[in-house]
């Protein structure tokens, strides 16, 4: 196409030529730099877009965002003619709000287009006609389907009771504040309830065992507050891939402040690549051992805030213990050897961890002398067996060098920020069934539901009256993908005695939706209404619209269970005379009421021209009335203060949630008799072309980054493997045959693939999608009951 055929239309300034020239130089921008980056700009996306012609056709550029589980929630400017997304671009670098920036479009956000418009989506609603797993389907209309839908779940709920019915996790819609899943919840709820689960899998161990040091969860602070921190250590957390909210924007403009930041990571990740002055690697499981070292040396050379422990710590010495607890049990005690005879020197750890022992020296001096400094913690080291552990000994050196309650410094553990608005979805209304599973837990709800008792999970009931019999999964791919031990998983769904009815809603023939009874079409954020709100950091939300129709008989899933509430006889109540673009008019109608303060609150009206509204709130800092004044604002802990030594968890008496978090060999860790077999780690990270397993199916960000195992040279040299053969990952729950990637980029004695890969097995049960869970555990958390997805010991050879 000519340059002279495109013209560009912006506000009072006349008409400018575009040539392909930019559109190619910002594609390649997007690859080749750190993606969340205010300096990645093109020429064509700084102009601040109204329209396009296009050879006299007018094109409407829309400002939107994906609801998916990213937390990103960019800016999408969605290029429409013709009730056709053409093109998307995001917003102008000039446009940054220094209050709460907008994310600009990563190069996930520019490949939505390519995974609305793909040929492979599902286009029909589908009954199975084969073996379950096999991915045999026929075509059925919707009549067919919702009636289906309506008369098995009243039929399994007569037979089995409410409780029989489950939802399994839904990521890919938990970006909006409006989703099918969360509806569905309503319907069941209308007509007797449903069995929930609770937990997340992404934090549910670091959530769950950060109280036990500070009384609540969200220890985090807004990332205002860290603009002047001279030193931040970020432990396992990989922002410039997983695009954690808005970490990078506040991270990068640190960086060029000054700022010192030290990467602790077994992989040399692309945050480390963007950020890092320091890489340590250290072998996965083994965190706790060079905190512990860490603390050793802050302790034995005076390195701590004496005034600061005093006043606000209990347990770090045996003069600040509770009563009732024996001698020797205290901080001081256990780095010492006072008990065990061992001192938990750097040499001690150098031998578990691999971190030299000077580097550990370094590290340690380096974080206790800086003040205030932040050690912020990801959520990958939680997502082991020994994840709860990890977490709060994070939480032990925040205390012991007095970062907790002070601008700039951090306090470590889960990280959530206190002071986040979120918006209010939909009042589904209550739950008749008292009893809860961990997301752990479903595959033994499904066997034997008396086998879930409270000693594994189970809480608000002492028994479950009933084995789960109907799965609905909407937008998710969790049941035979994302949920560890596949081939378990898969093994126990095609037993059709068991679950009797799968529902899946998706975009896209997932394996997932390959165990469904009935497979649906779902719309895509481009064809419904919602309202995307961010995670993480980010504090505003922004108006998903509808763009385009549906193609083919796709549709929303509040539209069919509309269809399936109406069969059931409560669409009224269900619906309560909303359509869908009502729901999202009504929300912003709620939470505008939730703030009288804010008079610039939009209306709905105001939000349609708007887009997006930004709560612009004040620098927050975790804990800080606490420090400020402990007598009247103690923390809510038994003891009022931070709590070190948890006297909780001394009285669960349970080795493995030892009241001092401290170092236990872990299993699958490196010290377990397994490695003579499985003699390698496996970790796997959230890469930057997909979040989860969504957008896996993209074609474009398959081109991105290719899913390989990475393996170092030293491990790769013993097993004569070279760069780019095909390689058979294996263990006792499967194998995974994908190429190599030969790199110094990860630690020795480890191997990685990136996660979210889709189950791809031959006849034989060999996986060749690159699938980590394959390989992963179903072991559960001993406090949390949560899960170790992370905590993996493999073999690898060349094939």
């Amino acid at each position: 196409m000519s340059t002279k055929n495109i013209k560009i239309k912006q506000h009072g300034n006349g008409e400018l030529p575009v040539s392909r020239r930019h559109f190619v130089q910002a594609s390649a921008a997007l690859v080749s730099l750190p993606f969340f980056s205010s300096n990645v700009r093109a020429d064509v996306d700084a102009i601040p877009f109204t329209d396009i012609t296009v050879n006299n056709l007018e094109t409407e550029v829309i400002p939107t965002c994906s609801t998916f589980d990213c937390g990103g929630k960019c800016d999408i400017r969605a290029h429409v003619k013709d009730g056709i997304v053409t093109r998307i671009t995001t917003r102008p670098d000039d446009a940054l709000d220094e209050g709460m920036p907008i994310m600009r479009a990563c190069v996930r956000g520019r490949g939505y287009r390519k995974f609305v418009y793909n040929p492979e989506r599902l286009k029909y609603p589908m009954k199975r006609v084969g073996q379950r797993g096999e991915g045999k389907f026929e075509r059925i209309s919707w009549e067919e389907a919702t009636t289906l839908i309506a008369q098995n779940v009243i039929r399994l709920t007569e037979q089995h009771g409410a409780a029989s019915r489950f939802l399994t996790v839904n990521t890919a819609v938990t970006g909006g504040v409006f989703s099918g899943d969360t509806m569905l919840k309503k319907l069941f709820n209308l007509t007797g309830g449903y069995l929930p689960y609770y937990h997340s899998v992404s934090l549910g161990n670091t959530a769950k065992v950060t109280p036990y040091t500070y009384g609540i969860a969200k220890s985090g602070s807004s990332l205002d507050t860290l603009k002047n921190t001279p030193l931040v250590i970020l432990w396992g957390h990989n922002p410039n891939e997983t695009v954690f909210g808005h970490s990078n924007h506040y991270f990068q403009k640190m960086k060029k402040n000054g700022t010192k930041f030290i990467v602790v990571d077994p992989r040399y990740s692309d945050t480390a690549q963007s950020l890092a002055d320091q890489w340590i690697p250290l072998l996965p499981t083994t965190d706790n051992a060079l905190m512990d070292s860490m603390m050793y040396v802050i302790v034995s050379e005076n390195l701590h805030d004496k005034p600061f422990i005093d006043k606000y710590v209990v347990g770090f010495d045996e003069e600040h213990m509770p009563e009732g607890v024996p001698a020797n049990e205290s901080l001081v005690a256990y780095l010492m050897g006072d008990k065990d005879g061992i001192e938990k020197t750097p040499e001690w750890a150098e031998k578990i961890t691999k971190v030299p022992a000077n580097t550990i020296r370094q590290l340690a001096r380096e974080y206790a002398m800086t003040k205030p400094a932040a050690l912020i913690q990801g959520w990958g080291p939680q997502r082991h067996i020994c994840g709860e552990r990890s977490a709060r000994g994070s939480t032990l050196l925040a205390a012991i060098t007095g970062n907790v309650g002070k601008n700039g410094a951090w306090a470590a553990g889960y990280g959530g920020i206190g002071n986040r608005q979120s918006m209010y979805g939909p009042d589904i209304g209550e739950n008749p069934i008292q009893a809860q599973i961990s997301i752990m837990n479903w595959m033994q709800a499904v066997e034997d539901a008396s086998k879930v008792t409270p000693a594994d999970g189970l809480v608000g009931v002492d028994k479950l009256d009933s084995n789960i019999k109907m799965i609905f999964s909407l937008a998710g791919n969790y049941l035979v993908n994302q949920n560890p031990d596949v081939n378990a998983a898969a093994k126990l769904l095609e037993d059709e005695s068991k679950v009797e009815f799968i529902v899946v809603s998706d975009l896209y023939m997932t394996p997932s939706a390959k165990y469904a009874d009935l497979v649906l079409p779902e719309t895509s954020f481009m064809e419904r209404w919602n309202i995307g709100d961010t995670w993480g950091a980010g504090s505003y939300f922004i108006l998903s619209q509808k763009l385009i129709e549906p193609a083919f008989e796709r549709r929303s899933d509040y539209d069919w269970i509309t269809d399936v509430a109406e069969k059931m006889g409560v669409k009224a109540a269900f619906t309560e005379g909303r359509s869908e673009k009502e729901w999202i008019e009504y929300l912003v109608g709620v939470n505008k009421a939730r703030f009288p303060e804010r008079p610039d609150f939009p209306t709905f009206e105001q939000l349609l021209k708007t887009r997006q509204y930004l709560f612009k709130e004040k620098p927050f800092v975790a804990f800080e009335e606490n420090i400020r004044d402990l007598a009247n604002n103690p923390f809510p802990t038994p003891s009022g203060k931070i709590e070190i030594f948890s006297k909780r968890l001394y009285d669960m008496n349970n080795p493995d949630i030892p009241a001092l978090s401290h170092y236990v060999p872990a299993i699958e860790g490196p010290e377990d008799k397994l490695t003579q077999a499985y003699p390698l780690q496996m970790l796997t990270w959230k890469g930057k072309n997909r979040a989860n397993s969504t957008q896996y199916a993209n074609p474009w960000l398959q081109e991105v980054q290719h899913q390989e195992l990475w393996i170092n040279p030293i491990d790769a040299s013993l097993r004569n493997i070279k760069n780019g053969d095909m390689v058979r990952i294996h263990n006792e729950r499967g194998i995974s045959q994908i190429p190599a990637l030969i790199t110094e980029r990860i630690i020795p004695g480890v191997v990685g693939m990136q996660a979210g890969a889709w189950w791809n097995p031959d006849k034989d049960g060999v996986d060749h999608g690159g699938c980590p869970n394959v390989l992963t555990s179903t072991r559960m958390t001993p406090l949390a009951h949560g899960n170790s997805h992370l905590t993996v010991l493999v073999e690898v050879a060349k094939v």
